[in-house]
């Protein structure tokens, strides 16, 4: 009689459990957010094992708290009150070693913090502990924690391994959940980037170049227009400053507010005090007018100081107490005008070394040196060549209303070759050239400026007029049978030659016509 009423309660608990199992099972598949599921199964949980309080706690690993995301049995205060970190009680134990706790009488037990308070009331001398870690890979990611009744009708370690299989289900839910949110993240920083980066599109010129210096450049423009800190953009003359200043506003937060240019080095120094910060009426002979300065101008927006090692010492004071304080005073007057102004500023001199023989001011280069952004020279992105040089063919081809189309290989190994002292600015000057020497539709070696042509022999050695006359014939040669895929017939017919002379030139000159078909 005993052994079968042991029997049924055998058979009662196995039902039951297969009951919660499949309720929490069908949880899993009906509730989306994390949260109401985790909710749903510890409900079901303790419906079905009588648990007189529990909850479900998640480590954060940003954080390293261990947070009760659920509970069951607990007021909302004592669940806010249930924060551990690893290893801190019980709970935070359990995380941190990813092994199970199984305590048969909370009363005999010392190792509880009772950090939510709910302990010690009327009935809990006569309560079990359960605390089984969720865990995933390697890693206890959380734990199920549960204040069980004492007498309860099956062991606690059968109990244990129940709730070990539901853990196992959590953790998978918890990890779909923080990928999920992981591609969250990832999508929206994607699609922030982009933002940002068809905001430096919006710039009057766009920033040009595939180049790993370029790309890093890119990055750096994207992390500093984000902020409001002051940028110092440096280089040598003629790489491009000024539209990397471009491309920081139009990125910034600031992009829809002014953008107020000023060239220290074009204005004559007793103006530029004047022309930054303004003056009142009366300041000096002929300020008939108060007028606002540039500052003022660009107030909500950006100001770029271009050359601003060419400031001399009075204005760099001023400078230094602007940036400091963040108000300026017009030349002749008493009242402090605060601003809200987004400081870029730009040099090709070395400002360390000025500071170190005393031409700039060591605090005034530290504010403007918060974040330094390096326009790298033309000779260090050798890949962006050929870019540059048909985005300035379109323009100026635009520009002059001419028909040319590309430039040919020779012209552009001569371009390639070259190591560019003025960069980007002698570019295109040699471009823009070039386009109005071609009467062609095509740019040739031989339109391109006497010092690229000159840059291709080895150095020390001058180029003779053979050499010259050799290399022409041999670009104007060499396209010809590009456009006729080798044929020399039909190339000689363009050239107003005969095949015969034809081939000699292209014997004497060694061009592989089969290359070229």
């Amino acid at each position: 009689m005993e052994n079968r009423i042991a029997m049924n309660d055998h058979a009662a608990i196995a039902n039951r459990n297969t009951a919660l199992l499949a309720e929490i099972g069908r949880c899993f598949t009906a509730s989306a957010e994390l949260d109401e599921l985790l909710h749903e199964v510890l409900a079901a949980t303790a419906r079905h094992l009588h648990i007189v309080r529990g909850m479900i706690s998640i480590h954060d690993p940003e954080t390293d708290d261990i947070v009760a995301d659920v509970s069951y049995g607990y007021t909302e205060e004592e669940t806010a009150r249930g924060r551990y970190r690893p290893g801190e009680g019980i709970i935070g134990t359990v995380i941190a070693t990813g092994k199970p706790a199984i305590v048969p009488s909370i009363a005999a037990e010392p190792r509880f913090l009772n950090k939510t308070g709910a302990r010690g009331r009327d009935g809990d001398e006569d309560l079990s502990f359960i605390c089984i870690p969720i865990v995933s890979g390697d890693t206890a990611i959380g734990a199920i924690a549960a204040d069980m009744p004492l007498r309860a009708p099956e062991p606690l370690e059968d109990t244990a391994q129940l709730v070990t299989t539901i853990a196992i289900m959590i953790a998978h839910a918890v990890n779909s959940r923080r990928a999920m949110l992981q591609r969250e993240r990832l999508l929206r920083e994607e699609n922030r980037l982009l933002r940002m980066k068809l905001s430096i599109d919006d710039a009057p010129q766009p920033i040009i170049g595939t180049s790993r210096a370029m790309r890093e450049l890119t990055d750096k423009i994207l992390l500093v227009a984000e902020t409001d800190t002051t940028a110092l953009i440096t280089g040598e003359s003629g790489t491009g400053k000024e539209l990397v200043a471009d491309a920081i506003h139009y990125a910034s937060r600031r992009k829809n507010g002014p953008f107020i240019k000023v060239n220290v080095a074009a204005l004559p120094h007793n103006l530029i005090e004047s022309e930054l910060f303004g003056y009142e009426k009366g300041a000096f002979t002929g300020a008939a007018r108060q007028k606002k300065g540039r500052f003022e101008l660009a107030e909500g927006g950006t100001i770029f100081l271009d050359e601003i090692g060419d400031l001399d010492a009075h204005v760099q004071i001023h400078l230094l107490r602007v940036i400091q304080e963040r108000t300026i005073e017009r030349l002749g007057g008493t009242r402090t005008i605060p601003i809200d102004v987004r400081i870029i500023a730009a040099t090709h001199q070395d400002l360390e070394q000025k500071t170190g023989d005393g031409s700039f001011r060591s605090d005034l280069y530290y504010r403007l040196n918060v974040f330094p952004v390096h326009c790298p020279p033309l000779r260090e992105r050798a890949a962006d060549i050929v870019l540059l040089a048909d985005h300035f063919l379109e323009r100026y081809t635009r520009k002059f209303d001419k028909a040319i189309t590309r430039i040919s290989s020779e012209a552009i190994d001569l371009l390639t070759a070259y190591h560019w002292p003025g960069n980007i600015r002698e570019l295109e000057n040699c471009i823009e050239r070039a386009v109005i020497m071609s009467r062609e539709d095509v740019i040739r070696s031989y339109h391109l400026p006497p010092s690229l042509q000159m840059a291709q022999p080895a150095a020390g050695r001058a180029v003779t007029l053979e050499e010259m006359t050799n290399r022409f014939l041999r670009e104007i040669i060499t396209d010809h049978l590009k456009m006729t895929r080798g044929n020399v017939t039909r190339a000689a017919a363009l050239l107003g030659t005969t095949k015969r002379i034809l081939a000699y030139r292209i014997a004497k000159l060694g061009i592989d016509c089969a290359q070229l078909k």
